[in-house]
């Protein structure tokens, strides 16, 4: 898609706060940024961010602000509110404005509409764009009348020629779709900004691409709707052992109208028989289902299923006790090529035994990490190994509140690894996301003959990352393209920890994928034989850790890979401190660094700081924490 840096949000204190923490060196990294070719995208406070002056609510003593801003992208005045009302943390003064697009601002940029319904709340006009002595185009005007002088043009969108670079600014948010908002039956009127909104989504959507294209981005012209959910297939690498892991569910089984259910705490999974798989009864459990009447609600566009609450919906499990799924029954994920990889790699890494031998796979689901973590009943009777895989996620999960829909081309897979819990002490359950990002980078560099130069590293403390092929100057710049989720239960005298890895790989530009890195000479990726070599090694370097707890080899292998060694880094939390990183802890794998003084020498002052309080921003330098 190309790089490029985006600032959204209400106006007022938002654009106040972007001064406090980047005006001086803040403000020149990202005008150089720009400068020297890179691209800019502002919505609301983000474009009066990036203009010369900002007068927000100008006689509106409480609201009032008026001042210079330092990125100047836009060499005049963003004035606004443009429309009456706005209040902060508050949508009574949202509305869906109409606006004007420029249509010969978009040469080469696709079909874009003469008119756009977008949401709007608090943004302002730029005024005299059209100056001549400006090196700026109009993109879009506010068609309503606006609530203050706009300028002779009232331009709610411009693009900015910028040294090298470009900036793009919007007083509107064509970012907005009607799915993002919920309804505010206390705001009148809102229901019909919602209805407004959504019955101009695709002109929306047209005219959001074109301004990416105008910025000069890569974008896919495909547009879908969020898919439906599917089957979830159950199998074995003996297919008969299928019968044997149902056997060991009997006890959370229940049997209803014939039918066999598991009601776990957050899904419900209606296990099918071969013979009742096309029944009417079956497919109304694919439906969603009003949580009070009970009754079936049936989206009437692709775009509302973003509103679905997926746990309404009774997930379907297809087990195949007699063979594996055929190619008609998955077509995007080969068990054959899964399973005979599985038993491939496992000659090479001989205590690999188990691991991937259960298989669960849906071409479109929730999410590998939710069916299992969110589901206690299910997860505290399934093997270490146990594996839950898919080609589409529509709500992945990552850290935090993180979720996104995860595109076909992914590898998608989460696994449940049983930890006794008498081994917490000496071999801590924090060390599975570091074996987890050894054995994804491990599996990627042996996938084959020839794999082994391929640039992917590990970035702390559970991301992956590849140099950007897009860049070959001799200094490499580095692209996140996969991550790994950890979540943890306890019962029984045991840890069930669901561990989840996610990596781009054969998914197209404008994503950066592993396909993206290979040489011509050698093939493609498969996902499912990357899959099976994943669990054999995550099975191996497990067993290792079980046995010597972390010890000095698989430090090595993470050191091998990671891309911090010997960086040195600012400390914000603690003032500013300048330290190197110097690895990890050996007992609950902190991120070590040793702090420095003058010339950089070290004060003998050793820091440990945890992942789930700090983050490490690589290309900065910085390590921050968390809030």
């Amino acid at each position: 898609m190309g790089s490029i840096v985006c600032t959204l949000g209400h106006p007022w204190r938002r654009d106040l706060g972007y001064c406090r923490v980047l005006n001086g060196e803040g403000n020149s990294i990202i005008s150089q940024y720009v400068r020297r070719g890179g691209k800019y995208l502002g919505f609301c406070a983000g474009a009066y961010y990036g203009c010369k002056k900002c007068e927000f609510e100008v006689g509106n003593k409480p609201m009032e602000v008026i001042g210079p801003r330092e990125l100047a992208f836009f060499p005049g005045t963003c004035r606004g509110g443009a429309f009456k009302g706005f209040q902060y943390n508050s949508e009574k003064g949202a509305k869906a404005v109409r606006i004007n697009v420029r249509k010969a601002a978009f040469k080469g940029a696709g079909l874009v509409p003469e008119v756009v319904t977008s949401y709007f709340n608090g943004g302002g006009a730029f005024v005299d764009a059209k100056d001549p002595n400006n090196d700026v185009e109009i993109l879009a005007s506010y068609d309503d009348k606006l609530d203050i002088d706009g300028g002779a043009e009232n331009a709610a969108v411009v693009y900015c020629r910028v040294g090298q670079g470009a900036a793009i600014l919007t007083g509107p948010h064509p970012e907005f779709a009607a799915v993002n908002l919920s309804p505010h039956h206390n705001v009148e009127g809102y229901d019909e900004l919602i209805a407004s909104l959504r019955a101009g989504d695709s002109d929306r959507v047209s005219f959001f691409k074109g301004c990416l294209i105008k910025l000069g981005l890569e974008v896919n012209q495909e547009s879908s709707g969020v898919p439906s959910l599917s089957r979830l297939h159950l199998s074995s690498i003996v297919s008969s052992n299928v019968d044997v892991l149902l056997s060991s569910w009997e006890e959370i089984i229940s049997k209803e109208d014939g039918e066999e259910y598991i009601r776990a705490e957050h899904d419900t999974f209606h296990l099918e028989k071969p013979e009742t798989r096309w029944s009417m009864d079956q497919l109304k459990d694919t439906l969603p289902r009003n949580d009070v009447t009970g009754e079936l609600t049936i989206p009437s566009s692709s775009t509302d299923e973003a509103m679905i609450d997926y746990t309404t919906i009774v997930k379907r499990i297809t087990t195949h006790g007699d063979e594996w799924p055929d190619v008609k029954a998955t077509p995007y994920f080969n068990h054959h090529a899964f399973y005979s990889s599985l038993r491939e790699y496992r000659r090479t890494d001989t205590d690999a035994e188990e691991w991937g031998d259960y298989l669960m796979y849906g071409e479109v689901l929730t999410s590998t990490n939710t069916i299992l973590e969110k589901n206690f009943k299910l997860l505290s009777k399934l093997p270490s190994g146990f594996t839950v895989t898919a080609t589409t996620q529509v709500a992945g999960r990552g850290r935090g509140t993180n979720v996104w829909i995860a595109p076909a081309g992914c590898l998608i897979v989460s696994t449940v690894i049983n930890h006794p819990g008498h081994l917490a002490a000496s071999r801590p359950i924090v060390f599975l996301q570091y074996l987890a990002g050894i054995a994804t980078v491990q599996a990627i560099k042996t996938y084959d003959v020839g794999y082994n130069q391929l640039p992917v590293k590990l970035k702390w403390p559970n991301d992956i990352y590849a140099r950007d092929p897009r860049n070959p100057s001799a200094e490499p710049t580095y692209v996140k393209i996969g991550g790994i989720l950890a979540n943890c239960a306890y019962s029984s005298g045991s840890y069930q920890v669901v561990l989840g890895i996610g990596v781009n790989t054969t998914n197209g530009r404008p994503t950066t994928s592993l396909d993206a890195l290979l040489p011509p000479h050698l093939a493609p990726f498969r996902i499912e034989k990357l899959t099976a070599h994943i669990l054999t090694r995550l099975e191996t370097l497990y067993k290792s850790f079980v046995r010597n707890g972390f010890s000095r080899e698989l430090e090595r292998a993470y050191y091998d890979y990671w891309l911090h060694g010997r960086q040195i880094v600012t400390l914000e939390a603690e003032g500013g401190v300048r330290a190197r990183i110097v690895g990890i802890t050996s007992d609950w794998g902190m991120l070590k660094a040793e702090e420095l003084g003058r010339d950089d020498r070290p004060t003998g002052k050793m820091w440990a700081l945890q992942s789930d309080e700090n983050s490490f921003d690589f290309f900065k330098g910085l390590v921050k924490r968390k809030i």
